[in-house]
């Protein structure tokens, strides 16, 4: 089974949302871009919450979520997985990443938001624990899955859970 590995962070300084996924799909790791499948609606989120949509080159979209202070990472490091769903993961092979260290070095972050439950349920098992008082006080939010594979929940619904944890107004008409 192939071992997947992940993306370094994409952060500045003053960060005070850190958006976490699961770690990276098959699509992605290819392109070597955060949420690369085309049917995952992380990134048209993103363009109605603060102007990083697809349409944009990904080096704009990343500058877009820096800007508005908000870094993107995953849980996990590297896995061993077949294919792209997080279902996938071999629990025995997960790798963390080094979020003790990251939100050392980014205070401000206030709000730790889960792209869906299988990244927060990697946090709370493998993460919370090496967390000293202060970080695992940090307000958490799980929210939906931007996964084409959470299909169960439709983009309207997504925009507007989306949209009310991290503090951002659109219409989710569309």
């Amino acid at each position: 089974m192939p071992a997947c590995v992940g993306f370094p962070p994409v952060s500045e300084s003053g960060a005070n949302i850190l958006i976490l996924g699961s770690l990276p799909g098959r699509r992605s790791l290819e392109a070597r871009e955060y949420y690369a499948q085309p049917q995952n609606c992380f990134w048209k989120i993103m363009a109605e919450l603060f102007g990083a949509g697809p349409d944009l080159p990904y080096v704009k979209r990343l500058q877009h979520l820096t800007a508005n202070r908000i870094a993107l990472w995953d849980v996990v490091a590297s896995a061993e997985r077949a294919g792209s769903l997080d279902t996938a993961i071999v629990p025995t092979s997960v790798q963390v990443n080094d979020i003790y260290g990251f939100l050392s070095t980014h205070a401000e972050v206030s709000l730790i938001c889960f792209n869906g439950m299988k990244a927060a349920e990697l946090y709370r098992r493998y993460v919370l624990p090496t967390l000293d008082d202060a970080f695992s006080s940090i307000r958490h939010e799980t929210l939906p899955s931007t996964s084409p594979a959470h299909a169960s929940m439709r983009y309207p619904e997504k925009l507007k859970r989306w949209a009310t944890v991290m503090g951002a107004r659109c219409d989710s008409s569309s």
